[in-house]
């Protein structure tokens, strides 16, 4: 018997000679390969004559499914007709992102959609693009960074502090604060996250599991900040019960890091070999939820999401600590995300990605530019929206436009204007690269009410 395992080793156990085989030797490949081959075959055997017993199980479980209920693949085609949707702001989005929107509603696991008025052209469903589907997640309709959300702290101290201590807050985000692929705390904090059971059942993710640990409390770059600001509440009725005034404030803006970035890569990949589509289109490509990837994505997605939120629980912890003062309230939200919510009276898998979750009493953060407010806001619930709205401004300049159009002097001058410390940020990140927050907010009061705003002072951003 040679060492390497092949398909003819399967047939010889009894496996059908169909797409099983294929199955179970990337399966092997893949996570045992270092493994006496005995020993797997004895395993498969057993898989063979019992999948019942192995269904959901991280390694067998796919093949478990391959030999009782095969994936259907097929070429799927569009719809000629597009799923109910709603634009807001349309006229100052890109006709691209419309026509990305347009594309995801013949989908035909699609039930409705909308496209927030920050929107923007993007891979797959475009940012600020929101799509209901029936029993099916598509991991390029939540994006690559998934769970990419806003944190903000509301500290009892007055606005007045940022003006006398901006040297020493200055100081603590350089020091305490880490952006990009490689910067990494040298102090290591542990976080309950990591005892969750999908870091041992999930081989991609238990690969995975040094890097997040190293990269706990850091943030990403492009886009992503942590910034001191002015927080001021305009609605006392607030559900955290903090009184109208100006306070001092902390937002950060990060998601999953090299974490949600692979279970995205990784899950995209199957999805397109499951769910092959026209090629405008591939990015959209789903995995059902009945089967084994499906429900392995969603578990992936979930520990992606929340360990987004322990990144931003440890950089609050982190800079708290510092201040030596603790916040009145913490305000949060998702918004590159999918979740199984009712549209309608029936249960749908509702895709946010750049946008953010607009239910009823729901409160969430809508960030401007790093010279432009932010918005503290409460969901209406409106229907129309699939209970949505923005998730910022939105670009008004690719990155590469940034770069063309603009210098670190202009850059330097509506820094000065804005009276903002900036630390780190690039050219592509110019406040001028945004559409105006005030017109997008306008864009969109039948969706959210303003409950106060955060005025961004002091920001880091990657160099």
């Amino acid at each position: 018997m040679g060492k390497k395992l092949k398909g003819k080793d399967l047939i010889n156990l009894g496996f059908p000679k169909n797409n099983s085989i294929n199955i179970a030797l990337g399966q092997i490949n893949r996570y045992r390969k270092k493994e006496k081959k005995d020993r797997i075959l004895e395993e498969a055997k057993d898989v063979l004559l019992h999948p019942e017993k192995y269904q959901g199980n991280a390694i067998w479980g796919k093949v478990a499914e391959g030999l009782t209920k095969p994936v259907e693949v097929r070429m799927h085609q569009l719809r000629n007709t597009r799923a109910p949707f709603s634009i807001y702001g349309e006229n100052e989005i890109d006709d691209q992102a419309k026509y990305q929107l347009y594309d995801a509603l013949k989908l035909p696991i699609t039930v409705q959609g909308a496209l927030m008025p920050d929107a923007h052209s993007g891979y797959g469903l475009p940012i600020g693009g929101v799509l209901a589907t029936e029993n099916a997640v598509i991991p390029y309709g939540v994006g690559l960074d998934i769970g990419c959300r806003m944190a903000l702290s509301i500290f009892p101290m007055k606005a007045s502090y940022l003006k006398g201590k901006q040297h020493q807050l200055e100081n603590i985000l350089k020091d305490h604060t880490k952006f990009g692929m490689y910067e990494t705390h040298d102090k290591k904090q542990d976080h309950e996250i990591f005892e969750r059971k999908e870091f041992q059942d999930i081989p991609l993710v238990k690969r995975l599991k040094t890097k997040a640990y190293n990269q706990l409390g850091t943030s990403g770059g492009g886009n992503h900040f942590v910034e001191f600001g002015i927080v001021n509440i305009v609605d006392e009725n607030n559900e955290f019960n903090v009184t109208v005034g100006e306070y001092v404030g902390l937002l950060t803006h990060s998601g999953s890091r090299g974490l949600g970035a692979n279970i995205a890569k990784h899950y995209t990949y199957l999805a397109t070999k499951q769910c092959p589509l026209p090629k405008n289109v591939q990015h959209l490509a789903w995995l059902d939820l009945n089967t084994h990837d499906g429900q392995e994505y969603w578990l992936a997605m979930n520990l992606a999401g929340d360990y987004a939120k322990a990144c931003h629980d440890n950089i609050h912890k982190r800079i708290t600590k510092l201040l030596g003062v603790k916040p009145l309230t913490m305000i949060e939200n998702h918004h590159n995300f999918a979740w199984k919510e009712q549209v309608d009276g029936i249960e749908r898998i509702v895709h946010r990605k750049g946008a953010t979750p607009a239910g009823k009493g729901v409160l969430g953060i809508i960030p401007g530019s790093m010279t432009a407010p932010g918005y503290i806001v409460r969901g209406k619930g409106n229907s129309d929206s699939l209970q949505s709205a923005s998730h910022g401004a939105g670009r008004k300049h690719s990155r590469r436009k940034c770069k063309e159009k603009f210098t670190k002097s202009d850059i330097k001058h509506q820094l000065k204007m804005n009276d903002v410390s900036l630390i780190g940020g690039g050219i592509d990140e110019a406040p001028m690269a945004y559409k105006n927050i005030k017109k997008v907010m306008g864009n969109q009061q039948e969706l959210v009410d303003v409950v106060g705003t955060f005025t961004p002072k002091i920001v880091r951003m990657d160099k």
